[in-house]
C-alpha cells in the first residue's frame, strides 16, 4: 500500500492530465472514491499518474459507452494503492478540485487526456466541509427508509458522528442515484444547496 501527504495548492494542479471516464461514478472534492483497475489501458494510466502527479481526472460519458464527457469532472489524487496477484490494481483517490474540460488532447498509451480548467472551483482546494445546518433527524429518517428499500447497511453510529460537510460528500458520492443526479450533485458550487437537492431526491426516490 501507498500513502503520501497531500499537497492542495492551485500552483500545483496541471494544466493537462489523465481522464478516466466512468458512467454513473461521483467523485468530490474531499471524498474518497475505491476503484477496481484492470483494463490494460487504464493500467498504463495510473502507472503514468504515479510516476508524475498521482492525479485522475474522473468525469461521466453523458450515456453509458458514449464517448462526449459532461463538461465538469473531478480531479482525485491516488493516495493508497495495491497491485494484486492476478495483476489488478485497488486505487483509492482521494478528490481535490473540481475542474471544467476546456479541451480534450491527444490519447497517450490508449487513455484519454484534457486540458482542465480549475478557476471557477478554486474555492475546492479550501476543502472546508464544516456545519451544514443540516436537520439531522429528518436527514437520518429518511436515510434509514431509502437505505432499506436499496438493501443498503449503514453505520449509523458513525453517522451521528461526523460533520455535516463530510457526511453529505460520503453519502452524495455512495447513493445510488441516476448518473445525471450525480452530475447535478458534482455541479452544484453551494455546499448548503447541494444538500438540498440530495435531500429533495431522497424524498423523490422514497415518495415516488
Amino acid at each position: 500500500m501507498m500513502e503520501k501527504p497531500e499537497t492542495q495548492s492551485a500552483g500545483h494542479l496541471p494544466d493537462n492530465m489523465p481522464v478516466f471516464p466512468l458512467h454513473g461514478v461521483l467523485l468530490l472534492p474531499g471524498g474518497q472514491l475505491p476503484l477496481n483497475i484492470f483494463e490494460p489501458q487504464y493500467l498504463r494510466m495510473f502507472d503514468d499518474a504515479l510516476r508524475t502527479n498521482r492525479l485522475i481526472g474522473m468525469a461521466q460519458p453523458r450515456k453509458p459507452d458514449e464517448h462526449d464527457l459532461y463538461n465538469i469532472g473531478c480531479a482525485g489524487r491516488i493516495i493508497e494503492f495495491v497491485e494484486t496477484n492476478d495483476g489488478r490494481y485497488e486505487v483509492v483517490l482521494k478528490g481535490i478540485s473540481r475542474f471544467r474540460i476546456k479541451e480534450e488532447i491527444a490519447a497517450v498509451g490508449g487513455y484519454r487526456r484534457i486540458r482542465p480548467d480549475w478557476q471557477e472551483f478554486e474555492k475546492d482546494l479550501q476543502n472546508e466541509q464544516g456545519c451544514l445546518g443540516l436537520d439531522r433527524e429528518h436527514l437520518k429518517t429518511l436515510l434509514m427508509r431509502y437505505f432499506e428499500k436499496q438493501g443498503m447497511n449503514c453505520d449509523w453510529e458513525a453517522v451521528d458522528k461526523v460533520a455535516d460537510g463530510k457526511l453529505m460528500t460520503c453519502l452524495s458520492m455512495i447513493c445510488p442515484f441516476k448518473p445525471v443526479e450525480k452530475q447535478a450533485l458534482l455541479e452544484e458550487k453551494c455546499c448548503k444547496e447541494r444538500s438540498r437537492i440530495f435531500i429533495a431526491m431522497l424524498e423523490m426516490e422514497l415518495y415516488k
